[in-house]
């Protein structure tokens, strides 16, 4: 088996050197131009000694370095991903056509403007009254409508890799009697603010664009319900296995053990922060937040079976 496996590694990493226990290939990620990527066996982990890029789970770094071929044959070794549905998956990673770019509504002002017109202040007590402080709303591009289809509302978009909008959330800020109006989108398709993301990292998954502002700048808010198997936001997860942390409401606790079987199902690390005692993300504090996502729980398929017999 050892045998096998150095094969696969060898096809993934290129060549190697064995010292004792350990067997020393170049860093995929630093390209160190010795091989001072280590690599242990019997212990399932890896790490380089000069960027410490480290991690458990060989098949991981099969997953997010080899091609699917040697990922298939990792499995067999220890099957803990389901690899026929991992196969589906990415037989359907074609995603057709992209989502049109949209455009900002024509009435569209950003509030990240050092001047603003008189029109803008009940949308900058309403960010106020909600924590928002002027770095968030330059970092989230924020702006307002005073007038048009969108007057009263918060306006926040979002860009794909190519720097177009490909979504924006409108909030009412003026009680008006639709809270939210978002554009009529494929949202399968959208990863709200894709551009500044980084898959490399822990990503924070949220319900709302303003539970996103309090989670911090790797945060994403979910677009719908759930994700489903064509989500490209799932997709992207997978591809780059990113761990991730839920931060769904308190009441969300069907919604949240979904999406955990979700990502477990394709191997990935989740970790479930506890929004007890919070209407939602974006009512906390930040560093109550902080605080709660560094005491996340990571799950299992068995922490999910006991949660939901703990719920009936």
């Amino acid at each position: 088996m050892q045998a096998k496996k150095l094969k696969i590694l060898r096809n993934t990493l290129g060549s190697y050197r064995r010292e004792r226990d350990e067997f020393l290939f170049y860093c995929p990620k630093c390209e160190h131009h010795k091989s001072k990527f280590s690599i242990n066996l019997q212990k399932d982990c890896y790490k380089c000694w000069v960027c410490d890029y480290s991690g458990r789970q060989l098949g991981r770094l099969v997953r997010k370095h080899g091609s699917f071929t040697d990922y298939k044959a990792w499995g067999e070794f220890k099957e803990k991903v389901n690899i026929s549905d991992f196969e589906l998956l990415f037989a359907e990673m074609e995603m057709g056509d992209e989502p049109e770019a949209l455009e900002l509504p024509q009435e569209f002002i950003s509030l990240a403007n050092k001047k603003l017109p008189l029109a803008s202040l009940p949308a900058q007590q309403y960010l106020r009254s909600r924590s928002v402080s002027k770095a968030d709303t330059c970092y989230w591009r924020m702006g307002f409508c005073g007038a048009g289809e969108y007057e009263g509302y918060i306006v926040i978009p979002s860009f794909d890799l190519k720097g177009e909008i490909n979504f924006f959330v409108a909030r009412s800020y003026n009680g008006g009697w639709m809270k939210y109006k978002n554009p009529r989108v494929e949202r399968n398709k959208v990863i709200f603010n894709e551009l500044f993301l980084n898959f490399q990292e822990e990503l924070t998954i949220v319900e709302g664009i303003f539970d996103a502002v309090v989670a911090g700048q790797n945060s994403v808010p979910l677009l719908g319900s759930t994700i489903s198997e064509k989500s490209k936001l799932l997709k992207s997860i997978v591809m780059n296995d990113t761990p991730v942390y839920l931060a769904l409401d308190a009441d969300a606790g069907k919604k949240t053990m979904v999406i955990v079987d979700k990502l477990l199902q394709y191997g990935i690390d989740v970790y479930r922060v506890d929004t007890s005692g919070y209407d939602d993300v974006g009512t906390m504090t930040r560093n109550e937040f902080d605080r709660r996502k560094s005491e996340a729980v990571k799950m299992t398929h068995d922490g999910c079976l006991l949660y939901r017999a703990l719920s009936v």
